[in-house]
């Protein structure tokens, strides 16, 4: 066998992660040792949100995660257009609006 010879990785997709899993909201956070990223799915007028799936990842592994999912949105948008950040024009969070994070 040819040590050069590219190894392939044959990924295996089970019927019920192919189906995937909607999420609005990712919160990540760190440690010295890991990254750690939760997937949400969000509900409008709803208090809670359960952690749907929790991803932890080495440094190195988040970093190159980030380098991809960057060319694919970089990909996405020249075929697509640029992705512009939907936020309400007036928000009115005591009846169930969303409240602009980048208004004070």
């Amino acid at each position: 066998m040819d040590n050069k010879a590219k190894q392939e990785l044959k990924i295996e997709l089970s019927p019920d992660v192919a189906s995937g899993q909607y999420s609005n909201l990712a919160v990540i956070s760190h440690g010295p040792n890991e990254f750690f990223i939760d997937f949400i799915s969000v509900a409008p007028n709803m208090p809670q949100a359960k952690v749907l799936s929790r991803i932890v990842m080495a440094p190195e592994n988040a970093k190159t995660l980030l380098s991809a999912l960057s060319e694919n949105v970089q990909r996405y948008e020249a075929t697509f257009g640029t992705i512009e950040r939907k936020l309400p024009k007036n928000p009115n969070p005591g009846k169930g609006g969303i409240p602009n994070p980048f208004e004070a």
